[in-house]
């Protein structure tokens, strides 16, 4: 199937998981993860009606929002290094993936710099992963209270990255727990935080994601194909 007919393919499931769950899609936002994609592919989404696209690699971003006309709204949702904040700076509408303070002042700092401000979202690692970034359950409040005092940001939600399973159901738990820590994070009114977004749910899982309060669902494959990876 074409891009169009995938991203086609995708909203009907996006509208039955609403259903399922007694959402309205609008609920929920759909980021296009292009990151290994070209920009034609980019292009063939977005004149299909996609308008946020994520991209992991600061690089291959940077390539791609010289080079893309359409109206595109860009999100980063890859591991990110602070050195490599500097090239995201007024480009990026928000970052899924803060996990730690330096970090988070770091981007302060350069948005500082243009006198913005980024909506962030702060990245939990729910299954204890070693290879996979995020702050843990225990150490979130902490961390997000020392975020919220930087200028600059806005704490809009947090996101976590699961470990895979082939069976959704057996990654559900985690997003229950996401949306549990959520709102526990909203009972501490903490200013400058508003736990209005849940960033999680890729191809393989993002139904059951919806179906527990995904706000935003990170779909790569069943939109563009299997992934290109880099050399």
């Amino acid at each position: 199937m074409s891009i169009t007919e995938n991203l086609a393919w995708v909203r009907e499931r996006m509208q039955a998981a609403c259903a399922r769950s007694g959402r309205i899609v609008d609920q929920v936002r759909l980021v296009a993860v292009s990151k290994t994609k070209p920009t034609a592919a980019i292009e063939e989404a977005a004149a299909a009606g996609q308008t946020i696209f994520g991209e992991s690699y600061v690089q291959e971003f940077m390539d791609k929002e010289k080079e893309i006309r359409e109206p595109v709204e860009w999100h980063f949702v890859g591991a990110l290094q602070t050195n490599k904040v500097k090239y995201l700076a007024g480009k990026v509408a928000m970052i899924h993936s803060v996990d730690r303070l330096h970090l988070a002042k770091e981007i302060s700092r350069q948005w500082g710099k243009i006198d913005r401000t980024i909506d962030l979202l702060v990245q939990v690692n729910l299954g204890h992963e070693a290879t996979k970034a995020g702050t843990t359950e225990e150490d979130l409040a902490s961390l997000v209270r020392q975020i919220a005092s930087l200028p600059h940001l806005r704490i809009k939600g947090l996101m976590t990255l699961p470990p895979y399973c082939d069976d959704p159901e057996e990654v559900r738990p985690f997003f229950q727990e996401l949306r549990r820590l959520a709102r526990h994070l909203d009972t501490l009114v903490i200013p400058g935080v508003d736990m209005k977004e849940l960033s999680m749910g890729m191809t393989h899982d993002f139904e059951a994601a919806i179906e527990e309060g995904a706000t935003l669902i990170r779909v790569g494959t069943a939109i563009f194909g299997e992934r290109q990876y880099k050399k």
